[in-house]
């Protein structure tokens, strides 16, 4: 314990108040809450105490420690959830990459709002539904949403209709062609629909559909009566779980690759989805401070609050009446019970969270295995049919792409423990062979170019070149004799066959079918030719370039490199302005409208 720890904890106060745990080099490494600060932060430098060996592990590392006093414990508890979303200290309990949940958001505070989603909530006026951690869905509900509901997607209002209006996506507020009242009336079945009460939005669609009928307004009658019907075979997919009421149904599980908390959503008797979130620095924490930390944060950005929340065990009493408090002052003074059910329907439900859970992690686990199999299992097994003395770690690929021997380039991709590590591939542009292909020549420049002179701790465990036994030799002849690298193996992969051709044996070898290491070989192979392609029709697109632009006056070599660095292809400047072209640097209106006019009358003498 530091001089400054024993000093501060002699003036800890009897309040409640939030406790920020520091290490040597100021970093946060824990946050916490008290009811009574000066009892709760001491009991943490009591060496009688029986801590758990997280506690003790984290008390070794604090060399300081700050406290914020609160009005009362609900304010702690707030602070708290803000401070460790903030901060992310490595000893609390938190939700894993919190920060990168969507919401989907609606824009109440336009006068035609706009729905989207979101991974930021802003204190603007909006209603936000969320957190969902599965991106996907959320994009494709979405979708859904935007097939019954004609909302405006554009971010400002336009002068005229777009087409999204022509093929019935949008009324078109941005040209008066809805109500203002008319547009509010469908957002409001918008909520209700996100909230998951679908037979409110029925009524809503049915009440609004016969007033428009009986005003003789049939077509928007009809587009009222097609929302009904999607709304309704939305509604057949959703079954009754409890009867009535909203609840959220949480299950845990927990096995040696971590935790999973799984919650279903049940709005109005009916589910309508569900979540699951992995939680860390969680191995020495039982289940009910898990479930405890994962109410506390889960609901800390939540949107919607039910009455109930079924737990599938009790949290640590010390807890729950805090927990309950807080949650009711979050739905604006609504009664929000945390019940662990016993029997019925409800803990049905539970059980049901938590062996959804269970299987996420079952799935997971399985992943893993598999995701480990094809990237360190598949790296050793490889080095045992190479007969390697260690297994290739690093792994370097080159690969030769040409047209005709022009622009020759390139490429070596580097696949370290099975993945690819982008940061270090590298792409050459072969000097040696223009206008003359030659794979041997240019294989012999590019391995100069990478391994002469390269330190002998740099080396890759393994040099895997594209092309055979021809293509082994001109590497072997660089990479043993002129950079003098004696022990670094250097294999051949025949372009058929997937043929591994090794140094010294005439005979190649058979990679089993259907091995790991074969796939392995096959995807390091793929990588190095789709880099060389990519490379080498980008040197190609800025020749065509190049060329087309020689023919506009006005243009010359400097006006067409900033050209292509501006916009990175033909198409981009042939669908361009004037005034985006000429904001490319080195250009002026003159020599804009010149490429303007240029490709204009290109395309109009194809047209003719």
């Amino acid at each position: 314990m530091t001089e400054i720890v024993e000093e501060k904890l002699k003036l800890l106060p009897d309040k409640p108040g939030v406790y920020i745990m520091k290490n040597a080099e100021g970093r946060i490494i824990y946050v916490g809450k008290a009811i009574v600060l000066k009892n709760r932060v001491r009991q943490y430098f009591q060496s009688g105490k029986n801590h758990t060996p997280k506690v003790r592990a984290m008390v070794s590392h604090i060399a300081d420690f700050e406290i914020i006093m609160t009005a009362s414990e609900v304010e702690a508890l707030i602070l708290e959830c803000n401070l460790i979303k903030k901060h992310r200290p490595r000893y609390n309990i938190s939700l894993k990459d919190d920060k990168s949940y969507p919401y989907v958001k609606v824009t109440l505070q336009e006068d035609f709002p706009r729905v989207f989603i979101t991974r930021r909530i802003l204190k603007d006026g909006a209603r936000y539904f969320g957190p969902y951690t599965n991106a996907t869905a959320v994009h494709e509900s979405l979708k859904l949403l935007r097939r019954l509901f004609p909302l405006r997607t554009c971010k400002h209002l336009q002068e005229r209709p777009c087409l999204e209006y022509h093929i019935k996506r949008c009324l078109a507020p941005c040209a008066g062609k809805v109500a203002k009242s008319d547009y509010a009336a469908m957002i409001r079945a918008v909520l209700l629909f996100l909230e998951g009460r679908t037979e409110d939005v029925e009524k809503e669609l049915q009440f609004r559909m016969e007033q428009a009928a009986a005003s003789y307004n049939f077509e928007v009658a009809a587009r009222l009566r097609d929302q009904l019907q999607a709304v309704q075979k939305v509604a057949e997919k959703q079954n009754i779980v409890t009867g009535a009421g909203d609840q959220d149904a949480v299950g845990l599980a927990r096995s040696e690759i971590g935790v999973v908390v799984q919650i279903f959503f049940i709005r109005a008797g009916k589910m309508i989805g569900r979540e699951h979130f992995l939680m860390q620095g969680s191995e020495d924490e039982s289940d009910g401070q898990l479930l405890a930390a994962f109410l506390q944060q889960y609901y800390h950005r939540a949107t919607f609050i039910p009455r109930e929340v079924l737990l599938p065990l009790p949290v640590p009493e010390t807890e729950q009446a805090l927990l309950e408090r807080w949650l009711s002052e979050k739905k604006q003074k609504a009664k929000v019970q945390l019940i662990v059910p016993q029997r019925g329907t409800k803990k049905d439900i539970v059980e049901m969270a938590a062996s959804n859970a269970e299987k996420y992690l079952h799935d997971e686990a399985a992943r893993i295995k598999q995701a480990n199999d094809q990237t360190l299992g598949a790296v050793e097994e490889l080095g045992r049919y190479l007969g390697l003395a260690k297994a290739p770690d690093r792994m370097e690929c080159f690969d030769i792409s040409h047209n005709q021997g022009s622009e020759t380039v390139a490429s070596m991709v580097v696949f370290e423990g099975g993945l690819p590590k982008k940061s270090d591939y590298r792409r050459f542009k072969i000097q040696s062979t223009e206008g003359k292909p030659d794979d041997f020549l240019s294989m012999r420049e590019v391995t100069t170019r990478r391994y002469v002179d390269l330190p002998e701790e740099e080396l890759p465990d393994l040099i895997i070149i594209d092309g055979g036994k021809g293509q082994l030799s001109s590497a072997l002849e660089i990479i043993r004799k002129v950079a003098g690298h004696k022990n670094v193996p250097v294999v051949g992969l025949a372009k058929q066959f997937e043929l591994v051709f090794t140094e010294g044996n005439p005979e190649p070898v058979v990679l089993p079918r259907h091995s790991q290491a074969l796939y392995l070989i096959q995807r390091i192979r793929d990588e190095a030719h789709r880099f060389a392609i990519t490379y080498h029709r980008k040197l190609r697109g800025k020749r065509n370039l190049v060329s087309v632009l020689d023919h506009i006056v006005g243009i010359g070599p400097k006006r067409r490199q900033a050209l292509w660095n501006h916009f990175g292809s033909i198409g981009r400047i042939k669908a361009a302005g004037v005034e985006e072209l000429a904001q490319a640097p080195g250009m002026n209106r003159p020599a804009a409208e010149a490429v303007f006019n240029f490709f204009a009358a290109q395309a109009e003498l194809r047209g003719k």
